[in-house]
């Protein structure tokens, strides 16, 4: 007698099952991906809308180990990190609340996307590793990145509208301006741990400020008052004052590091990246961090292109309207912390200045963006160095290294340390990187040092200079550019002027 066949099992896509709007009390709404100050801001804004909003803890190495179990060995290192710090809180809650408890009283917001970068599929190794631990019941909800007002999804627990997404990109724009500033400050603070304090509650300050924001229901009013309120700038002075309380030696010479590379990898701060930029402070160098907002700028203007190509004129017009808009909103901020924190870059420098290497109509990961920012900041010298960090197994950034390469042979002189990030190989990346950075700061001290040359002055004259003007002893103040890369040195030519 024949065995019976094992019924086959076919794939089938995960969909949500239906979050209530009368969850919405109980259900605590649960995302990250960006820095701890990012999202305390955007915890503050949805929060500010009537949800229980928690952001998951911060990646620590145990989550590669997690992801790596339960997931596709083929996985790029940021899923594998962010799929196992998911099931990592998950695990911690189900010992706790019981896997039921787990499933009910938690979802969890990202954002989603297309094209070849597997951010596209992160959902799909959530599920997997959903389904590894016994909780395909947990519920899931992708953003679109493009979308500002999506209306409510399965059950209408999560309402994707205008005060929604305005406050978060509001608090993304607030979140990059406080690691402007802090990368800024923190290598030149006299007494150490100072601007970390002063981080903290300048975080909280503006968390309050969108908790407590008035709450618009129409789209208008929404919109109007968002462009309007002084809610935020008043925050944002708050801030400087707090930033300039810090007493800073600027006359301390440091290479300065620009990172670019995979926008995960290039944002993240903890275990996901080495701690990268923690690493090259100790090390001895200032790090230009990369604002979030710029991604949001590059999806504004390449849908403003693919409409142009569509020969939808009015459309394209409309969304560059949004993007000036968006671009105004950001100068707005900074113009509330003296102009200090860097501007976004003209996208059409980027897509002309990297044309010769890589074509701007290839989509996926920072495509053209790598290589015209490293350009942008060594042509204008803005940087010593560039630190671009790359995914394990990442197609997109696969493509933009290798036209780094050419980049590197036109332009010899660019110090280019391209990082591969596994998120176990950690000796061997930094030590790599270690090599690069000690040449940045050579070019850094002998920067310096014919800086002292052409402004006819002695390291004991320019500290006397700087001592009688008290603006370059405060936390906040806009380094005037004297065509050098760092600080030191433009801040030698300045006194001499």
């Amino acid at each position: 007698m024949e065995a019976a066949a094992t019924p086959v099992k076919h794939y089938t896509a995960y969909k949500p099952r239906p979050f209530k709007r009368e969850e919405r009390k109980d259900v605590t709404v649960l995302f990250g991906g960006l820095t701890w100050k990012h999202e305390r801001l955007i915890q503050g804004a949805l929060q500010n809308l009537g949800y229980k909003a928690e952001t998951l803890p911060n990646i620590a190495r145990e989550d590669l180990d997690a992801g790596k179990e339960l997931i596709d060995v083929g996985a790029c290192c940021p899923t594998t990190f962010t799929t196992g710090n998911l099931v990592r809180f998950l695990k911690e809650r189900s010992a706790i609340e019981g896997p039921e408890a787990a499933a009910n009283n938690y979802v969890f917001m990202t954002a989603g996307a297309c094209g070849p970068c597997r951010f596209g599929q992160y959902h799909e190794s959530y599920t997997m590793a959903l389904d590894g631990i016994g909780l395909r019941d947990f519920r899931l909800f992708l953003l679109d990145q493009t979308n500002l007002d999506q209306g409510a999804a399965a059950g209408g627990g999560l309402e994707v509208n205008l005060p929604f997404t305005l406050g978060i990109i509001w608090g993304v724009l607030c979140g990059d301006i406080l690691t402007d500033l802090e990368y800024r400050t923190r290598p030149y603070e006299v007494v150490p741990g100072t601007t970390d304090r002063v981080l903290k509650d300048a975080t909280e300050r503006l968390y309050e400020a969108f908790r407590h924001r008035p709450v618009r229901k129409s789209k208008l009013g929404a919109v109007a008052w968002h462009l309007l309120t002084r809610r935020f700038t008043n925050a944002l002075r708050d801030v400087k004052k707090m930033f300039d309380a810090i007493e800073v030696d600027r006359l301390r010479v440091k290479a300065l590091v620009k990172i670019t590379g995979e926008f995960w990898l290039q944002t993240h701060e903890g275990d996901g990246n080495y701690n990268i930029k923690r690493w090259l402070e100790q090390e001895g160098a200032e790090v230009m961090p990369p604002p979030v907002c710029v991604w949001l700028d590059y999806l504004l203007y390449m849908g403003a292109q693919k409409l142009t190509d569509k020969g939808d004129k009015k459309k394209a017009r409309q969304v560059r309207w949004i993007r000036s808009i968006y671009k105004w909103v950001y100068n707005r901020f900074r113009a509330a912390v003296d102009g200090v924190p860097s501007p976004m870059p003209d996208q059409d420098q980027i897509a002309e200045l990297a044309a010769p290497f890589y074509n701007y109509r290839i989509e996926g990961g920072e495509g053209h963006m790598l290589i015209g920012k490293a350009l942008k900041a060594h042509l204008e010298k803005h940087a010593h160095m560039i630190c671009e960090l790359s995914p394990y197994s990442c197609m997109p950034n696969t493509m933009s290294i290798g036209a780094m390469a050419n980049v590197v042979g036109k332009h010899p002189d660019l110090l280019y340390a391209p990082i591969e990030v596994k998120g176990d190989a950690e000796v061997h990346a930094l030590s790599r990187l270690q090599m690069v950075l000690t040449e940045a700061k050579k070019r850094a001290q002998k920067e310096y040092d014919e800086a002292l040359g052409r402004s006819g002055l002695t390291p004991d004259q320019v500290r006397e200079r700087a001592a009688k003007t008290p603006a370059i002893k405060r936390g906040v103040w806009q380094v005037p550019h004297h065509g050098c890369s760092g600080t030191a040195a433009n801040v030698v030519l300045h006194l001499a002027r």
